[in-house]
Formats: C-alpha cells, sequence, structure tokens
C-alpha cells in the first residue's frame, strides 16, 4: 500500500459556521465552501492547511455518526484521514492482514473522494479514513 500524504484531519464540531471563524479569522486559512454528505447525516467544510487540510464535520442529525461522537466524545477531532493511491488494493491488504475494517469497500465521501474506514481497534484507538482522489 502505498500512503500518499496526510490528506486531512476531521473534526466534529457543533457550528460549522462558528468553528471556521477561529481558522479563517485568526488563521487566515480560507474556507473552500461547504458540502452534504447525506448518506452519513453530515454538513463538511474544508480548510486547506498546506499540502492538508482541515474538514469540519456538523451533524445534520443526532442519531448521524457525527452526532453520536459528539454526544460521546464533546466537540474534538474524530479521524484522520490518509490519502493512498490505490483503495481498492489498500483495503485488501489491510483485510489480508487480518486488520479489522469498517468498510470493506470504497463509498462517497466529501469532494468526490473514494473513502474507507479502518476500525479504531485496530489501530490502538485512531479512527484511520483511508481516501482516494481521482484529481491526484
Amino acid at each position: 500500500m502505498k500512503v500518499i500524504c496526510v490528506d486531512h484531519i476531521g473534526i466534529a464540531v457543533k457550528s460549522i459556521d462558528e468553528s471556521a471563524k477561529f481558522y479563517t479569522d485568526l488563521l487566515d486559512l480560507k474556507l473552500t465552501g461547504t458540502e452534504v454528505v447525506a448518506e452519513q447525516k453530515v454538513k463538511t467544510a474544508f480548510i486547506p492547511a498546506g499540502e492538508s487540510e482541515i474538514e469540519l464535520l456538523e451533524s445534520l442529525s443526532p442519531d448521524g455518526p457525527i452526532g453520536r461522537f459528539i454526544e460521546k466524545n464533546g466537540e474534538g477531532i474524530q479521524h484522520i484521514a490518509l490519502r493512498v493511491e490505490d483503495i481498492e488494493s489498500a483495503l485488501d491488504e489491510l483485510k489480508n492482514n487480518g486488520i479489522k475494517l469498517i468498510d470493506e469497500k470504497p463509498r462517497y465521501g466529501a469532494g468526490g473522494a473514494k473513502i474507507a474506514f479502518i476500525h479504531p481497534k485496530a489501530t490502538g484507538g485512531v479512527l484511520l479514513e483511508l481516501c482516494q482522489r481521482d484529481h491526484d
């Protein structure tokens, strides 16, 4: 498996509008827009920071994954995403090595990326996302 870089860090927030102010007003970063990912019950906003991005995640429903995360843990880092060259072969390699996956097949993620999550029990408690972007 070839990991290209840390693609983004996902941060669960109660309000993108409120949370983005810190990054845009104080750190002088630019928010590149928002997107709703209906199947995840989430609204996302990406803020580029060098070669990586910060992804703010606002739940659209209390029973969505981000809503449940905030209820249990409060706002904060929800996942770290690693960009890979070929997500299908990366998932096969992990599965063949006995790594517990949340997603055995890639699914649609924000920005048109193919994404899949590795179970935190396999990574020392960190929710890792693999992502492949076709524009790479």
